[in-house]
């Protein structure tokens, strides 16, 4: 970290949402999200606090409590109205690492509306009333995960046309969601995500083969509960919000094929056991039913609204850094690729910065999201890709600038940190710091820098979220 800016060196246990409440809470009574971090000085404060404040901006609790409501007998999601009177049951389904949280926000609005459902979360513990909670396990699927899909499932299927089923679709759906399809096993989606997750394929590639291997994923979900009017409910994960993408798209048309995810097999040499490889193969020769595409009438009483995404996390990252006196560039809601090359790229903003004054004067905060992928080389170590981006970065940042990037759901890759906040300082022993990239270890790395941010989870995931400081604090400048 940099030295004393004159705030004085501490440990950071939480980082002020933003909101001006203080305590950690967004002002009406639900827990927010806090970084541990150890805070060397105000630049290091304002990287911390602007992901804090975007992780709670993007909470289930408060998206919905702005996005939905009732009005007499109808629920109104962004201004459209969905009939309740004419409805006998109104059943909540789906999943994902922010399933517990829409649920409960659900219930706060609609009450005994909600006569029953079944949701899949990594939550050990919560309270969703009528509906039933399974735990499942993120990134690659467990017995529980297989279990509570059953049970989405074994309800959609039962409901009718007088059911309005209420699809909360959310990030780590696709692993919480299994639902084997045909011969394949647990064992069989594990081995097949654990290797596609180390190939280095990107998430709309990685979903391409698991629609293909779910009865759920790829239109799954909309297919079994038709002919029920199904609102989709989404909290999106994935760049440029792509319905068919969050959660391996339930109740959207998918328009890959069996053909598409063997092309992804083959693109990254991904080993597969043979009854995955049978199947598609059976299905690109036309022996198993595609997923249903665009066109099919079951999406006739289908209707889907992102209610959070990244972008929603930026721009309250965005009024932190304004309040604080910083000219503010959001660069993009949509960095993707390799988590180094990226950073290569952010770095290159950083210093342009401090040099021409272009594409923005310091003192500034340059804000990004996305999703940044990482090529196991190796046996790999601790880590994941925001940790990856920022020891690559800190190999090359100038002085006086500090960067710090997080998973929004609090856990990056398969570690328990959320993260890492670095600047010129961080990485002073190059030699190791590049061992460790080539490792995929960077986050033993950071660990013993004291750079790693933690949270646990945070109920909600929106992408990945970074803050580049560029110089200051404002103050110090205009003096």
């Amino acid at each position: 970290m940099d030295e004393d800016d004159g705030d004085g060196t501490s440990e950071r246990p939480r980082a002020d949402d933003g909101t001006g409440t203080g305590d950690g809470s967004d002002g009406r009574g639900d827990a927010t999200p806090s970084f541990e971090a150890q805070i060397d000085g105000p630049r290091d404060e304002t990287a911390v606090d602007c992901l804090a404040a975007g992780v709670a901006a993007a909470h289930p609790r408060r998206v919905v409590a702005d996005r939905v409501a009732v009005d007499g007998d109808d629920l109104v999601v962004d201004g459209t109205h969905h009939d309740l009177a004419g409805v006998d049951e109104v059943l909540v389904l789906g999943g994902g690492k922010a399933g517990t949280g829409v649920t409960e926000a659900l219930l706060d609005v609609l009450g005994d509306r909600i006569t029953g459902g079944a949701i899949v979360t990594t939550d050990p513990a919560a309270t969703t009333g009528p509906v039933e909670r399974f735990e499942g396990s993120h990134p690659v699927p467990d017995e529980g995960g297989v279990a509570g899909a059953q049970r989405v499932a074994e309800l959609a299927e039962g409901a009718g046309g007088r059911t309005l089923v209420l699809a909360v679709i959310t990030g780590g759906g696709s692993a919480l969601l299994p639902a084997p399809a045909g011969e394949v096993s647990l064992a069989d989606l594990q081995a097949t995500t654990d290797a596609l997750l180390a190939s280095g394929a990107a998430i709309d590639e990685l979903n391409a083969v698991r629609k293909h291997l779910s009865t759920l994923k790829g239109g799954g979900l909309a297919s079994l509960a038709a002919p029920a009017e199904v609102v989709t409910l989404a909290f999106s994960d994935v760049v440029g919000n792509d319905l068919s993408v969050i959660a391996s798209g339930p109740t959207v048309a998918d328009d890959t094929t069996y053909g598409d995810a063997l092309d992804v097999l083959d693109r990254y040499d991904v080993d597969v056991p043979g009854t995955v490889r049978d199947r598609l193969e059976r299905g690109a020769a036309g022996e198993i039913p595609e997923t249903p595409a665009s066109g099919d009438p079951i999406f006739d009483a289908v209707s889907c609204h992102v209610l959070a995404d990244t972008f929603t996390a930026l721009a309250a990252a965005r009024e932190v850094a304004a309040d604080r006196g910083y000219d503010t560039m959001l660069l993009s809601s949509r960095v993707r690729g390799e988590a180094r090359a990226a950073a290569t790229s952010h770095v290159a903003v950083a210093e342009e910065a401090l040099a021409t004054g272009n594409p923005i004067d310091p003192p500034a905060v340059v804000l990004s999201g996305g999703e940044c992928t990482v090529t196991i080389r190796g046996d790999g170590g601790r880590g994941g890709p925001n940790q990856e981006f920022a020891l690559a970065a800190a190999l090359d940042l100038p002085e006086g600038v500090t960067l710090a990037a997080v998973d929004s759901d609090g856990i990056d890759g398969a570690s328990d940190d959320a993260g890492a906040l670095v600047d010129a300082g961080t990485a002073t022993d190059r030699r190791a710091a590049r061992d460790a990239l080539d490792g995929n270890d960077a986050g033993t790395y950071l660990a013993e820098r004291d750079a790693l941010l933690r949270s646990g989870p945070t109920g909600t995931n929106v992408n990945d979220l970074r803050a580049v400081v560029i110089g200051g604090p404002p103050a110090d400048d205009a003096e």
